[in-house]
């Protein structure tokens, strides 16, 4: 089974950018999108051959947003984690297998100033329930941009950005406690070692220099682990300041 991730930094402009292409090129199972920047039927006649959609949008229009298109019709599909505080942004969809869960996830930005740090803290804590409730029924395969590069070999210039959003211990250390918990980050887990980004500042020619972050992810349940066959990083991709993700895994 094929499974992708793309924050795509709204769904509108990456379409006049190539998409489809990709979609219906890399032929996963069940893709997911973050980022979608718009409401469900804002884009006339967006029809995925072979996908069933689910959406997930914020409140705001044109912010934050979420949506899965997957080949595999669901059991079960909610939408937030049954927290109104946490549920108005459109950060998170369920959906339920018959041997697995997967949960598509946005993380709030702390943003500049960390700003938002404070707020972040409480969601990480409330996610994390949220996965270790669902993974005490059957497997988790979480996924979506985390917003954090966990350790220092996931950004190009760590000592650099000790105080910034994205790589505070505060943040880390969520992180570290969410794997902790009874998961496993799969691209560290099949290349301990190697060195690959998924986001790019748009300053700078950051992406041409190469000068990222890893922040985005796929998150498994330990006792799966061993079903996972691949992880992807898909740097040639553009479209947005994010590259997709995937795996292949056996379940």
């Amino acid at each position: 089974m094929k499974l992708v991730s793309w924050n795509v930094n709204g769904l509108r402009a990456v379409l006049k950018k190539g998409f489809e292409d990709f979609f219906y090129k890399i032929d996963a199972d069940i893709f997911c999108i973050q980022e979608t920047k718009m409401q469900e039927g804002q884009i006339e006649d967006f029809i995925l051959k072979g996908y069933t959609q689910y959406w997930n949008s914020a409140l705001k229009k044109g912010y934050s947003g979420t949506a899965i298109f997957t080949k595999i019709k669901p059991k079960n599909v909610s939408y937030g984690i049954g927290i109104k505080e946490h549920d108005q942004e459109g950060r998170v969809i369920t959906l339920e297998f018959d041997k697995f869960y997967i949960i598509n996830i946005y993380t709030p930005n702390s943003k500049r100033e960390l700003e938002r740090l404070k707020y972040r803290m409480i969601w990480e804590e409330e996610i994390r329930k949220y996965l270790n409730k669902l993974s005490k029924k059957k497997p988790v395969i979480m996924c979506g941009d985390l917003n954090v590069a966990h350790e220092e070999i996931d950004l190009k210039n760590p000592k650099t950005n000790k105080r910034n959003a994205g790589f505070t211990n505060e943040e880390r250390e969520k992180m570290t406690k969410l794997l902790k918990s009874g998961f496993i980050d799969s691209f560290r887990y099949i290349y301990p070692q190697k060195i690959a980004y998924t986001w790019w500042s748009y300053m700078g020619q950051a992406r041409q220099k190469d000068v990222g972050w890893r922040i985005d992810y796929f998150v498994v349940s330990k006792d799966i682990k061993e079903k996972i066959k691949d992880a992807y990083i898909y740097k040639d991709i553009y479209g947005s300041d994010h590259c997709p993700v995937g795996i292949e895994i056996e379940i």
